[in-house]
């Protein structure tokens, strides 16, 4: 994981682009570097992953052009190998094949990667800065207007602060050239609806998922592994031990009273022979946490913070006392698949539109989870769920087999993986939400917390002065006052917060987790 920040004006403010640019060295602790292009500013702080070398420092130069880079660049070799003879390479970095690859391609270059990244390019030949994202928006990439009306682009929202009226998110799949964005992929738009049946569909889903796995195992750096017991990160650590020779090391959270998932993960850390680590917080933890949390993610909506206190709590153990800086997570299963809510779809259709929106949106929600809580550790994540060929299948299949008509959700996942993966009862477990999993006790401290912060007065009248996102519990104006306090007038980021679909019958629930939903049943048991 790194950083970048580009000021495109002649005349940056050099003084006000380093405050900003140094808010997010945690996200490249191993060197920084900001040039000067002629035309404005670049800046880079490095987390070294692939090509460790001080050869593998950005920004790349090319002639006039240069590009900064956070990504991971899945099968550069191939790319490398066709420009070799062109073009002469100085690192094992995987991103120094893109401005080659610029030369040779322009802007159609990515649409032709399968990658997770977010950069900016500056056309020497041409005068102008190009920028992109990836199609999910797993790297993260944030965009403002100066005051003289420049862009400014950076990894974080943090970094922007200061720096224009209005940070804006930079829309996945998209790039930006001569002052418009241009949408160049997007994966949940299906051009052609899949006729493959279950079987077929399950052999897929396995071939495509692990191959998805194995070339994220890549990496010159130490590699780790978040495992919940749950289904999707279980998978992705059951695979991973497959195809590494030694043990793989994993890593688990839990409230120190209630934790429901340690138990599970120590089953599947058992049965893949892993080398487990359990992480065991406390109330205090989770309390003392939660503004560091909020400044961290830049968000204020319910869901992702609780759900990111264990995630950054566990990923701050595994930085402090390990030397990984990777780590598997098992994240954008959901969204493809379902949660509990989807069970209530009233049609395929729906389901299939709920997919879409959910996918649409991962860059407000868990994907902004992972990347934050993981990044600002000083870590890399690596998503496999959100493999591009992997993703495209799993939207492209008729939905009325992905519903829930088994009586058992994600069913298609679940069958694909039969056979000696997991233990038989971790496949088939029921779904818990992360924040729930880590132990019921820890959403119920932070509603209490929140509950006694405010009185019903106070909460009424604070809770108006906000017209966007308006918060609708005493917890979610907690969290939107510790977000205003770091980001003020910047709630637009989140379009709103994450809920289930309410104009479903069974959905119309005020509370983002599934306990509250009639189908909970044995889920976070």
């Amino acid at each position: 994981m790194c950083s970048i920040m580009a000021y495109c004006r002649e005349d940056a403010p050099r003084e006000k682009f380093e405050q900003g640019f140094s808010r997010t060295v945690s996200r490249g602790p191993d060197d920084s570097r900001i040039i000067d292009t002629g035309a404005g500013l670049m800046g880079f702080h490095r987390l070294a992953i692939m090509g460790l070398t001080p050869d593998g420092m950005q920004p790349f130069s090319l002639g006039s052009d240069y590009i900064i880079c956070n990504g991971e660049i899945y099968g550069f070799e191939k790319f490398r190998k066709a420009l070799e003879g062109k073009y002469a390479f100085r690192s094992d970095s995987d991103c120094e094949v893109l401005l080659p690859l610029y030369k040779e391609y322009g802007t159609d270059m990515f649409a032709m990667l399968d990658a997770e990244f977010a950069c900016v390019i500056y056309d020497g030949e041409k005068g102008k800065f190009v920028a992109a994202r990836d199609p999910i928006g797993i790297r993260p990439l944030f965009y403002g207007y100066d005051e003289t009306g420049a862009m400014i682009f950076a990894s974080e929202a943090i970094n922007l602060v200061g720096l224009t009226d209005k940070i804006m998110p930079f829309p996945p799949g998209c790039y930006f050239d001569g002052g418009k964005f241009v949408r160049y992929s997007d994966v949940t738009d299906v051009k052609e609806v899949s006729k493959d049946g279950v079987d077929e569909a399950c052999r897929n889903i396995r071939e495509k998922l692990v191959r998805g796995i194995e070339k994220r195992l890549v990496a010159d750096a130490k590699v780790g592994f978040l495992l919940s017991g749950g289904l999707d990160s279980s998978l992705v650590c059951a695979v991973a031990a497959k195809e590494s020779k030694a043990p793989i090391k994993t890593f688990s959270i839990g409230m120190s009273g209630d934790a429901i998932d340690l138990r599970y993960a120590r089953e599947v850390a058992d049965y893949i022979g892993s080398d487990h680590t359990e992480v065991i917080i406390t109330k205090d933890d989770v309390i003392s946490s939660l503004e560091t949390v909020i400044r961290t993610l830049g968000t204020y909506d319910i869901t992702t913070v609780r759900a990111s206190i264990g995630m950054y709590l566990v990923c701050k153990a595994i930085h402090e006392s390990t030397d990984i800086r990777v780590l598997l997570t098992g994240e954008i299963s959901d969204e493809l698949f379902g949660y509990k809510y989807t069970d209530f779809a009233p049609s395929a259709e729906e389901f299939q539109k709920e997919a879409q929106k959910r996918v649409r949106e991962l860059y407000m929600y868990d994907v902004l989870r992972a990347d934050r809580c993981i990044s600002v550790n000083s870590l890399e994540a690596r998503v496999p769920f959100g493999d591009l060929d992997f993703v495209k299948y799993v939207m492209s299949l008729d939905p009325k087999i992905k519903m829930n008509v088994y009586g058992k959700g994600k069913y298609l996942l679940r069958k694909a993986f039969e056979g000696d993966w997991l233990p038989y009862p971790i496949l088939m477990r029921e779904k818990a939400a992360f924040s729930d999993a880590v132990g019921h006790s820890m959403v119920d401290h932070l509603k209490e917390y929140a509950n006694g912060y405010y009185t019903d007065k106070e909460y009424g009248e604070r809770r108006a002065r906000y017209a966007h996102a308006r918060p609708f519990t005493k917890e979610s104006l907690l969290y939107r006052e510790i977000f205003e306090k770091y980001y003020p007038g910047q709630a637009e980021m989140i379009k709103d917060f994450w809920m289930p679909n309410k104009s479903w019958k069974g959905c119309d629930v005020d509370d983002p987790s599934a306990r509250v939903l009639s189908n909970y049943g044995d889920s976070g048991k």
